[in-house]
C-alpha cells in the first residue's frame, strides 16, 4: 500500500520535478561549467580556468554595475517594505468596498513590466511628461529624470514601487493571521494605536517582513527590465543604470562572450545565496514565531 502511495506521489511530482532539472538545475550547472571556458556560441567552448573570473575583478563596468545595483538594493528594498506594510494597513481596515480597493492595487502586478515602464518613461518625459508638467505648474524645478544620471537611479526606483501591490497582499495576508484577542488585550491593558503596532503587530508580522526582506533584496538584484528599457545595454546615462543583470545581458547577446556572461552569473548567484544566508542569521535576533520558545 505504502509503495503504491510513494508511486502516486512520484507521479504527481514527476512534472515538477522535471521542470525543476530541465529549467533550473541544468541552467545552473552549465552556466557554472561555462564560467570556466571562453565560449561564443558558434565555436565549441574552450576550457581557459579561472581567466574570466580574473577579467572580472579588473573589468571596471563590473564595479560601475556593482555600485549601480547596491545603490538600487538600499533604497528600494527599505522604501518598498515600508510602502507595502503601509498599504497593507489600509487595506486591512473594515471600510466599505475594501475589496475592491485590493483589488485595483494589485492589478498593476498583472500588468507585463514592459508596458509599466513605457507608461512611466511617458509620464516621467522632460519635454511633455505628466510629472514635469505638475513641476512646472507649481513653479519647481523640472529634473531629467532618465536623461540626468544624477536622477536615474531614484526614477528606477520609483517605478519599481508601481509592482508593490504583490508584496502589500502577503503583509496583508499575515496581517489577518494576527489573533483580533491579542490586539484587544493590549488595548484594554492601555495601548496606544502606535504602542499595540510596535509590540503586537510588527513581532506577529517579522515572518512576512522576513520573507518579503529576503525577495526584496533577491529581486532588487535582478532588477533588468526598465534599467533596459530606459538606459539600453549600456547603461545610459554615463552608466548611472548599468545594472549587474544589465551587463550580463550585454556580455552575453551583444558581445556574445557567454563565458564571461556566465562567470558574471555565477557571481551573482553566489552572491544572493551569501547575502540571504546573512540575512536570515542576522533574523535571529528580531524575528518571532508565535507558539514557538527562544
Amino acid at each position: 500500500m505504502r509503495r503504491r502511495e510513494a508511486r502516486a506521489g512520484l507521479l504527481f511530482t514527476a512534472p515538477w520535478i522535471l521542470s525543476l532539472v530541465i529549467f533550473t538545475a541544468y541552467p545552473v550547472l552549465a552556466s557554472m561549467y561555462f564560467s570556466f571556458t571562453e565560449y561564443n556560441v558558434i565555436q565549441p567552448p574552450e576550457w581557459v580556468g579561472l581567466e574570466n573570473y580574473e577579467t572580472m575583478i579588473n573589468d571596471p563596468a563590473v564595479w560601475v554595475a556593482v555600485r549601480n545595483s547596491a545603490y538600487y538594493s538600499l533604497i528600494s528594498v527599505p522604501v518598498g517594505l515600508v510602502a507595502s506594510l503601509g498599504l497593507a494597513l489600509l487595506l486591512n481596515l473594515g471600510a466599505k468596498g475594501i475589496g475592491i480597493y485590493r483589488t485595483i492595487f494589485y492589478l498593476p502586478t498583472l500588468a507585463p513590466p514592459v508596458v509599466g515602464v513605457i507608461v512611466f518613461m511617458l509620464m516621467f518625459s522632460p519635454a511633455n511628461g505628466l510629472v514635469n508638467e505638475v513641476l512646472r505648474g507649481l513653479g519647481l524645478p523640472t529634473p531629467g529624470w532618465l536623461s540626468d544620471p544624477a536622477w536615474s537611479k531614484p526614477t528606477l526606483i520609483i517605478m519599481g514601487l508601481w509592482g508593490l501591490g504583490a508584496s502589500a497582499l502577503i503583509f496583508l495576508a499575515g496581517l489577518k493571521d494576527i489573533p483580533q484577542s491579542l490586539i484587544e488585550a493590549a488595548h484594554l491593558d492601555g495601548a496606544g494605536m502606535l504602542a499595540r503596532f510596535r509590540h503586537v503587530t510588527l513581532p506577529l508580522l517579522s515572518p512576512v517582513i522576513l520573507f518579503n526582506l529576503v525577495m526584496g533584496v533577491i529581486g532588487s538584484f535582478q532588477v533588468f527590465t526598465s534599467a533596459f528599457i530606459a538606459g539600453g545595454t549600456e547603461g545610459g546615462p554615463l552608466d548611472s543604470t548599468l545594472m549587474f543583470v544589465v551587463l550580463i545581458y550585454r556580455s552575453a547577446f551583444r558581445y556574445f562572450d557567454m563565458g564571461y556572461a556566465s562567470a558574471l552569473s555565477v557571481v551573482l548567484f553566489l552572491a544572493l545565496a551569501a547575502l540571504t544566508a546573512l540575512i536570515f542569521v542576522a533574523s535571529r535576533r528580531w524575528i518571532f514565531y508565535a507558539g514557538v520558545d527562544r
